[in-house]
């Protein structure tokens, strides 16, 4: 007999009248995970570097499907865990470079230039990802495989996905980013809303004179664009007020639907919006770096409610969310990946206590959450602040379009 899981409650998470699930000496647990992008297969790692040889990681793009993603940052503490993975920095950091420029106003103003240190390193996502994924051992990933269900069958969690096969676990991990189907299944009362403004993404091998450190620039409120060197070239990224039909018109649907635009999403009414925005607002070396950019996409600014609790009892056995499944944050907080793989690291460390030394699975599940909980509480909330300062998001769309206004008359 299969049913739902029942709703648990926010305070504490848990029902401490149920049994244990991952303590049996006869059998590895069984430990699932959902997402393949950067927290899965980090967690992976560190769980199979732990001695936990039950772990698949479910991801649901095809193997042949093209992912990818621009500039990462990464504080020192994410950086230490690569480190233990045994994951080299020269892989994947390729400028070492740890100054941010800061540009406010524009020369006729009198602009004002701020350096700060960045307490850590910048890489890529297809440089971090592939890193990652190089060391899984074959068959840990499974492509193709979308989740469409979680159920408690026999007192333990089972994943249905959508080709009608399903997998039982005693540990359920959601890494499925900001759009995941755990948080919706396991916390359904959090829903996205759309924060008014879009980052716009760009990657070309045109590479501005002396750009070689991070570089912002903002102009005026409501317009922030972030540049740095990459192999190869350099990645930028445009942020811009628009309201939810601007961004329906320009991508095909509405930032909830279309959490990310795609280059195939980017059409020339979307290209020649930026292109006017960059000519309008940016230095011409600038304007032309977006110009020349050939691969495009976006991501809409999406913000979310806290959340209020990480673990979910499933029977005898446990669901979680971590990453941007669990609190996806705006990128100028840079906490989106550190949060991941901090979090990812903090469960793999309570998994190894239990299986070496048979700690109490929900106590240590317990203490995992109330280490890392408030951390990510913390960065949904600063998003929003940030962009307020910025002029950034829903209340301060007028804004840049009074400016294209201005620039098509």
């Amino acid at each position: 007999m299969s049913h739902l899981f029942p709703h648990i409650a926010a305070d504490t998470g848990y029902d401490r009248r149920r049994p244990v699930a991952l303590h049996a000496p006869a059998r590895q647990p069984r430990i699932a995970i959902i997402g393949g992008s950067l927290t899965g297969p980090t967690l992976a790692l560190l769980l199979i570097q732990a001695g936990f040889d039950a772990v698949t990681v479910y991801e649901a793009a095809p193997a042949a499907a093209t992912l990818g993603g621009g500039l990462i940052s990464l504080e020192h503490s994410s950086l230490d865990v690569l480190d233990r993975l045994g994951i080299d920095q020269d892989e994947f950091v390729k400028f070492r470079f740890e100054t941010i420029t800061q540009i406010t106003g524009n020369d006729a103003a009198g602009s004002g230039v701020t350096r700060r240190v960045y307490p850590g390193r910048f890489t890529t996502w297809p440089l971090l990802h592939d890193a990652l994924t190089r060391r899984l051992p074959a068959g840990v990933v499974q492509h193709g495989q979308k989740v469409t269900g979680l159920a408690e069958t026999r007192g333990m969690p089972v994943l249905h996905f959508a080709d009608g096969a399903s997998a039982p676990a005693d540990l359920v991990a959601f890494a499925d980013g900001r759009a995941s189907v755990g948080r919706r299944l396991l916390d359904p009362h959090r829903q996205l809303h759309y924060a008014g403004y879009v980052g716009h993404r760009g990657q070309t091998s045109h590479l501005p004179t002396e750009l070689s450190q991070f570089l912002r620039l903002e102009p005026c409120p409501g317009v922030q664009f972030n540049i740095a060197p990459i192999p190869g070239g350099c990645d930028w990224t445009f942020y811009l007020n628009a309201s939810a039909e601007r961004y329906t018109d320009l991508f095909g649907a509405s930032p909830h639907r279309r959490v990310f635009a795609l280059p195939h999403h980017v059409g020339p009414a979307a290209r020649h919006e930026v292109d006017t925005y960059a000519a309008l607002h940016l230095p011409a070396d600038q304007a032309d770096v977006v110009h020349a950019s050939h691969l495009r996409m976006a991501v809409p600014m999406l913000d979310i409610d806290p959340p209020t609790q990480m673990v979910w009892p499933i029977g005898a056995g446990h669901a979680v969310l971590l990453g941007d499944a669990l609190a996806p944050v705006r990128p100028h907080t840079a906490r989106g990946a550190n949060n991941g793989i901090e979090q990812a690291a903090g469960l793999a460390a309570v998994l190894r206590q239990h299986r070496a030394y048979r700690a109490d699975l929900p106590a240590a599940l317990t203490g995992w959450q109330r280490r890392h909980l408030p951390a990510a509480v913390t960065a949904v909330r600063l998003g929003p602040t940030i962009g307020h300062r910025l002029g950034l998001g829903t209340r301060h769309c007028e804004v840049t379009t009074r400016s294209l206004a201005a620039a098509a008359g």
